[in-house]
């Protein structure tokens, strides 16, 4: 099979399985305008900064994102993870308000913004498909943001294990891409509170660790009792 059928077939699998966020004729638009022309960027790397111009809109074919922004004390506060299937990059204005790295090594598809912008004008579906894209985006913000105001530290690490678990299709046994850092600035806690909230919930055998990022969940069930 060549690169470029195998790419095509990547595509759409990854559409399917995050229809949440794509859409037929979002992924119409993708296929026509970038076909399957993809970059690849290694660990860490910068995708875009913020504060500069947001002249591209990107679709996670493989691996993860991380969506941050600095905050004015200097740290950083992750405000989302990307997963294959995921859009990122239609905005409001005309410069990019968060920072976009590579957790591990990423596969993009990209496309001119300012091509996307005209072939909606002249497809009401895709419009409409930008449209609940950037809906999804702001109320994926205002969850997280009541996450941060509300919840305590155990059902903020419980929720985030239950979302990765749901992202992996349900499974018990989840592989963690990122660090514990990485889920600490998710979550507003400290590296340490993260340690000692995941060691804590092993201790009472609802999870276990073997080893920093393997996960396994042992009681699914009483874990989302936890989470509401």
């Amino acid at each position: 099979m060549n690169t470029q059928i195998k790419h095509e077939q990547d595509l759409e699998d990854v559409a399917q399985k995050r229809s949440r966020r794509a859409s037929p004729a979002l992924d119409q638009a993708f296929r026509s305008l970038a076909g399957a022309l993809v970059r690849r960027y290694p660990r860490g790397a910068e995708i875009f900064g913020e504060g500069e111009p947001a002249n591209f809109v990107y679709r996670v074919v493989e691996g993860t994102v991380r969506v941050y922004r600095l905050l004015s004390d200097g740290r950083r506060q992750i405000c989302d993870f990307l997963y294959p299937g995921d859009v990122l990059g239609p905005e409001a204005g005309l410069l990019h308000r968060n920072t976009a790295e590579a957790v591990g090594d990423v596969v993009l598809q990209i496309v001119p913004r300012k091509a996307l912008a005209e072939m909606a004008a002249a497809d009401v579906d895709l419009t409409g498909d930008l449209w609940r894209l950037s809906m999804d985006w702001f109320q994926r913000s205002q969850d997280h943001a009541l996450i941060l105001a509300r919840q305590g530290a155990t059902e903020r690490v419980v929720g985030f294990l239950l979302g990765c678990s749901d992202q992996a299709g349900g499974a018990d046994d989840l592989n963690l891409v990122m660090t514990r850092q990485d889920i600490a600035d998710y979550l507003g806690l400290t590296i340490h509170t993260v340690s000692r909230t995941l060691s804590q919930l092993q201790a009472d055998g609802l999870i276990e660790l073997s080893s920093l990022r393997q996960v396994r969940l042992c009681d699914a069930d009483n874990l989302r009792e936890m989470n509401g």
